[in-house]
């Protein structure tokens, strides 16, 4: 998920105009995560104010809009499906196993061209099946190292371009008597992206060329390795064993100013910011033995709208997910939550505008982008056993080969069941 806090449990629905639901199919029910962290932030009041001028600009329509936390939608969705009691449209984490099952339109049935050619290429991508675009990319977010200029500077170190870099300079922090000189959050919550940031910039990845999952290859193996021996080892993580960190924690740690460096997102910038802080943001390092000179891709997340198939709905649906997608409704969304427009043309609106400007380096980053395999129908079971086990490849006592190896079977089991 890309909302950088969990829901602080704001649930219900909220149903937009007035009459009985279900009515000729011109109720649209919206299932969505909540995103805000107080009643204050909440989601729910973005999309009364949404839905109240969808309806006004279509009479007649109604739309109920029920929200989750970011724990919970994922399974209640699911629920709703197995209960042949789909939403019209649903907000969520992962879309391919509904694609997989045909319950989704695809976006050429129900948005112009002009309209489905306007998703950020790599996001497009991410979203597409078999050749059809079922994964409507919402807000996304792009990841970067971040270090404290402040530390940085009382350490004497350098922002780093390689891992010996990042190395060197964690010693110095650690020397400074900084508590976490390189948070390292492989704990459950996210595993999976700090994992695939590293593998990235070692030329690895989820994913082989063939598109198949490659969990327990060389570079992978080398990159735990080498995490393992220089960071966890010589103690330059902090006090938490990584495989107990989770990214809340870590990002916690960084605004109290006990963090030398960690991954983070643009919402992680905003309260820094916002705090005083100090803060250099950079590509993430390179493996020395990164000999192609090439840059690899930084980690890209996005949040995705699915619509489902019902009898009758397909217009309604399209006309409202036509009105999401305008630009100004885009922005409106992204910018209360701190994170990036999905599409072209809002991108360029927000670049346009004076707020947010810490944006521009992430959405650069977005451009160029890898996400992760959402658009295989097992990654959700996958990303689940992999943000389970990860954390274990530095451990003190383990051999990183043997568990991504032991990884990589259970993943093979999960491909072959789905």
């Amino acid at each position: 998920m890309t909302a950088s806090v969990a829901a602080f449990g704001l649930l219900g629905s909220l149903v937009t105009a007035c009459g009985a639901l279900g009515s000729g199919g011109t109720t649209l029910r919206l299932v969505a995560p909540e995103y805000g962290d107080s009643p204050a932030t909440s989601s729910k009041a973005y999309w009364s104010q949404l839905t109240s001028a969808f309806t006004a600009a279509h009479p007649g329509t109604k739309v109920e809009v029920t929200l989750y936390p970011w724990a919970d939608v994922d399974r209640e969705v699911t629920r709703m499906v197995q209960e042949g009691n789909a939403p019209d449209v649903a907000l969520m984490g992962a879309y391919s196993d509904f694609a997989a099952q045909g319950r989704l339109y695809s976006a050429g049935e129900l948005l112009p061209i002009s309209e489905e050619a306007n998703f950020l290429p790599p996001l497009a991508e991410a979203g597409t099946v078999d050749g059809a675009l079922y994964g409507l990319p919402f807000v996304a977010s792009s990841r970067l190292l971040f270090y404290n200029e402040e530390l940085f500077d009382k350490a004497g170190a350098k922002p780093p371009k390689t891992w010996s870099d990042l190395k060197d300079a964690a010693e110095a922090l650690k020397k400074e008597g900084v508590l976490y000189p390189y948070a390292l959050p492989l704990g459950p919550e996210e595993a999976h992206a700090e994992a695939l940031i590293w593998e990235l910039s070692n030329g690895g990845g989820y994913t082989d060329s063939s598109n198949g999952y490659s969990i327990a290859s060389r570079q992978n193996t080398q990159t735990f390795r080498w995490i393992k021996d220089n960071l966890v080892t010589p103690g330059l993580t902090g006090p938490v064993p990584p495989e107990r960190l989770n990214r809340q924690d870590a990002f916690a740690a960084f605004l109290r100013g006990e963090v030398g460096m960690v991954n983070g997102y643009p919402s992680l910038l905003d309260e820094a910011t916002k705090k005083g802080m100090k803060v250099g943001t950079l590509t993430m390092p390179v493996s020395d033995t990164l000999s192609d000179g090439k840059t690899p891709p930084s980690v890209g997340v996005a949040d995705w709208m699915m619509a489902f198939k019902h009898d009758g709905n397909r217009e309604l649906v399209g006309s409202f997910l036509d009105f999401v997608y305008e630009d100004k409704n885009l922005n409106e969304f992204a910018g209360r939550y701190h994170l990036l427009p999905s599409t072209v043309s809002a991108t360029e609106t927000s670049q346009d505008s004076a707020t947010d400007t810490g944006n521009e380096q992430f959405l650069t980053a977005l451009r160029t982008a890898q996400l992760y395999p959402v658009n295989d129908p097992s990654w959700l079971q996958v990303s689940n056993t992999i943000k389970q086990n990860i954390g274990k490849a530095v451990a003190p006592s383990a051999d990183p080969k043997t568990v991504l190896e032991d990884i990589a079977q259970q993943v093979r089991v999960i491909a072959q069941q789905g």
